[in-house]
């Protein structure tokens, strides 16, 4: 099964305490990408999802790591109404990229399942690797499912802004638009007014409520309500107070509180606004 990414994404032995972790609001949240089907959520995945509907948390994206656990992921959307998922491969697992095969396998599993709302996760990432050109044919060939098939594409960029930038405005120009979101967005301002410029929405995770991520909070409160996602990608990065503890979605409570206070808006608002960016962007019902 599926290894966390980084060393610096922690997730705790024992996971999270039971009960009273997040109030019961009566807002609606919707969780735009998490990995529920992770070992680390095998044993208390009922409890997880108890807390995660208690913290008003109404729909969930199950982002995809690699094709081979799309599977798994389908069995989890039959059982949970309210989840739904994508599909694709992580820029840092492109060595098992096989070419055409490769792209029809995510092509197929694209159209087979209807709560597929969504291409990915994929992208560039080059904090831990540097294999550029292979993630940028693979980042390509995810684009052109998404476009084939018009769906948005959920893009990971680490430390890779300015690439991943030049392969969007690249396909544009050869193939068309393309709509999406930049995940667990940790770009500056001016990275971020890159990406609103080509009509994709911004997610906000964990990051935005730690004490030292002051340009992500600063590009947090620039992004205009009409392209503003949160999420928690749980397990890893788990927001204050459980920054170091397994993650799980109960918490994008907490990334929207913490956006709430940035951008001087109720926790109504931002709830009210990101739930409808999210049913629009990935065709929830």
């Amino acid at each position: 099964m599926t290894k966390p990414l980084a060393e610096d994404m922690v997730v705790a032995e024992g996971g999270v305490t039971k009960g009273g972790d997040c109030p019961s609001p009566t807002i609606s949240l919707v969780d735009t990408h998490a990995h529920v089907n992770f070992d680390v959520f095998q044993e208390d995945l009922q409890e997880v999802r108890s807390r995660w509907l208690s913290a008003g948390v109404t729909k969930l994206v199950n982002s995809c790591v690699t094709p081979g656990e799309f599977q798994q992921i389908n069995s989890l959307c039959d059982l949970f109404p309210e989840l739904y998922c994508s599909v694709g491969l992580h820029p840092l697992y492109t060595e098992f990229w096989e070419g055409e095969k490769s792209y029809k396998e995510i092509l197929q599993a694209a159209q087979s399942y209807p709560k597929v709302v969504a291409i990915g996760e994929t992208g560039l990432d080059l904090y831990k690797d540097n294999n550029l050109e292979l993630q940028r044919e693979v980042f390509w060939k995810h684009l052109e499912v998404a476009h084939a098939l018009n769906k948005p594409v959920i893009i990971h960029c680490r430390n890779a802004a300015r690439e991943t930038l030049e392969v969007l405005k690249e396909f544009w120009r050869h193939q068309g638009e393309i709509t999406g979101v930049m995940h667990c967005w940790g770009g500056d301002p001016e990275e971020t007014k890159w990406f609103l410029d080509l009509g994709l929405y911004i997610s906000f995770s964990g990051v935005v409520t730690f004490k030292n991520a002051k340009t992500v909070q600063e590009a947090a409160a620039l992004v205009p309500d009409e392209r503003l996602l949160i999420e928690t990608d749980c397990p890893f990065l788990a927001p204050t107070p459980y920054r170091g503890k397994r993650n799980e979605p109960a918490y994008v409570l907490f990334v929207a509180e913490k956006l709430a206070l940035l951008r001087q808006q109720s926790l109504e608002e931002i709830a009210r606004v990101t739930t409808a960016n999210a049913c629009r962007l990935f065709n929830l019902e």
